[in-house]
């Protein structure tokens, strides 16, 4: 299935590639040279161009593509994030939904101290987590010096990326089996 998102990923023009592929990871840089590395074989390939791209980058695209997320256990949608973008997000903190409100207080409270230690949104890569596993997370994380923080935020976007890339991928060959696309 993946290889028919491959093949849509690849045909389109560099910027409508650049602006799916932000979709993914808020990093314009990102978006750039990815679109750039087009084609890509298969979605193995397509990752770890994207986990190399990500590791060249510098530190204010990271900041970039943190700021493209919403805040652990908020329901508003960051600036700028798509329609889709909202649904992932909504899905990978689906742990936070069935959270008491003691907990998503809390959530809120430590994500306002971490951003201002930290300057930018905390950011886990939450799929599959419990409100309380991301809490716990927070908190351990709170106690990181600035510059290994960043580099722990820059970890969970790379996970979070590549999820999302299947996700692009797989839905894009959903689409066109729907459509009637299937050969």
């Amino acid at each position: 299935m993946a290889e028919r998102g491959i093949e849509r990923l690849n045909s389109l023009t560099h910027d409508e590639a650049e602006g799916e592929l932000l979709k993914c990871c808020g990093s314009t840089a990102w978006a750039c040279a990815m679109s750039a590395s087009r084609p890509f074989g298969d979605a193995d390939e397509l990752g770890r161009a994207a986990d190399e791209v990500w590791s060249r980058l510098e530190r204010d695209d990271w900041l970039e593509a943190f700021s493209r997320h919403p805040k652990i256990g908020e329901r508003e949608a960051a600036a700028g994030q798509s329609r889709q973008e909202q649904g992932w997000s909504s899905q990978e903190q689906s742990g936070v939904g069935g959270s008491g409100e003691a907990a998503r207080a809390e959530l809120a409270e430590l994500n306002r101290e971490y951003e201002v230690k930290f300057g930018h949104v905390f950011l886990i890569c939450a799929t599959g987590k419990s409100a309380d596993e991301m809490l716990a997370d927070l908190r351990e994380r709170l106690r990181n010096e600035p510059e290994d923080e960043i580099k722990r935020a820059a970890e969970e976007q790379r996970l979070i990326t590549r999820l999302r890339l299947g996700k692009l991928l797989d839905g894009w060959a959903q689409d066109r089996g729907r459509s009637g696309g299937e050969t």
